[in-house]
């Protein structure tokens, strides 16, 4: 498999996991909501998927919004720390230019340090993170906020019944510090690749130089499901190896697995070729759907905040989007202070 796997950082400048939030728009969308608007079964799309409901943003709600609310929930966590870089990772930034993350920044009170957006459509979070770690590592920043936020609904074809039941809109954020590799929340060596051969397999075909934006069916998003299924599974399943292997450590060894949620099936296809039980995979795709970068900080952050996640535990990392794009890293949890569930997700 092509891909990046990093040495470790230099003594001394590991990124550590140090602050941790989420966020979700207040409108949720159940099965029995889309069945009564298109009509799609609440049992099929709960069997094909494993969600229930989603939330999505209302008219006027933007990726920056949600974004600012984690970014928050971040800081606060990570006791409002002075960090030095944003980094926002998103595919549905509030305009095609300029990117999100300055708006973001200056929201937050912090204009004047580095800002700008990583899009790498679900794996943006892990691509966004090795980025992150690549900061601190350089000596360029001593804390940095990564912030994963999507609206991905804005995308859909509202008739679409094969991909309005799969995607929510959400936000995720976390603070990272200089630190030590050996020590709790210490990121460990991330396993990167893509494949642009299969680019076609997820894609908005419009609103880039390939072609100018147009309304109507071929401006929405579009996705080829199964193809993308089965190199899924593939992709996740060797990068998740690889990263655990780069940490000397062995697959039975594993407390936590945390994987893009991008469909129940697929989370537990790759278990299973991983060889992880169900007792040891967060998961919380039935109440929030896809929320593409979003979506692996904010199980992050349900499963520390309900206890699921707890100091001490190895945790696997692992994400598969468009682009083609995969990662995977591992981490120890650290203790993290302040993480609580939004109210409403209790």
């Amino acid at each position: 498999m092509a891909g990046i796997v990093p040495q470790a950082a230099l003594p001394g400048k590991a990124a550590v996991i140090c602050g941790l939030g989420y966020w979700l728009p207040p409108n949720v969308v159940t099965n029995e909501d889309l069945h009564a608007r298109l009509g799609t079964s609440t049992e099929w799309i709960y069997r094909r998927t494993g969600i229930s409901s989603r939330h999505v943003v209302p008219p006027g709600m933007v990726t920056s919004d949600l974004a600012v609310e984690a970014g928050t929930r971040a800081l606060a966590s990570a006791g409002n720390a002075e960090v030095q870089a944003l980094i926002v990772a998103t595919t549905t930034p509030d305009r095609s230019c300029p990117a999100t993350a300055p708006e973001v920044a200056s929201r937050l009170g912090l204009t004047g340090i580095a800002a700008f957006d990583v899009s790498a459509v679900c794996t943006g979070f892990l691509y966004g993170l090795a980025t992150a770690s690549g900061f601190i590592a350089a000596g360029l920043a001593e804390r940095v906020l990564l912030i994963a936020a999507d609206t991905f609904s804005t995308l859909l074809d509202p008739e679409d019944r094969t991909t309005v039941p799969i995607f929510g809109d959400g936000a995720g954020a976390l603070v990272l510090r200089r630190g030590t590799a050996d020590e709790p929340g210490a990121i460990g060596k991330m396993v990167l690749g893509s494949d642009g051969e299969l680019s076609d397999l997820i894609a908005v075909e419009t609103a880039g130089s390939q072609k100018q934006f147009t309304t109507g069916q071929e401006g929405y998003f579009r996705m080829q499901g199964r193809e993308v299924f089965r190199h899924a599974v593939e992709r996740m399943s060797t990068a998740a190896t690889v990263a655990v292997e780069a940490a000397g450590w062995r697959l039975d060894q594993i407390d936590r697995f945390v994987a893009h949620q991008a469909n129940a099936r697929i989370t537990s296809f790759v278990a299973s070729e991983l060889g992880i039980p169900s007792d040891r995979q967060a998961q919380n795709i039935e109440h929030v759907g896809n929320t593409a970068a979003a979506s692996v900080p904010i199980l992050l952050a349900e499963a520390t905040a309900r206890g699921h996640l707890a100091p001490g535990h190895r945790v696997l990392l692992t994400a598969f989007g468009g682009g083609l794009t995969w990662g995977a890293t591992t981490v120890v949890w650290p203790k993290l202070e302040g993480v609580v569930p939004l109210e409403g997700e209790r």
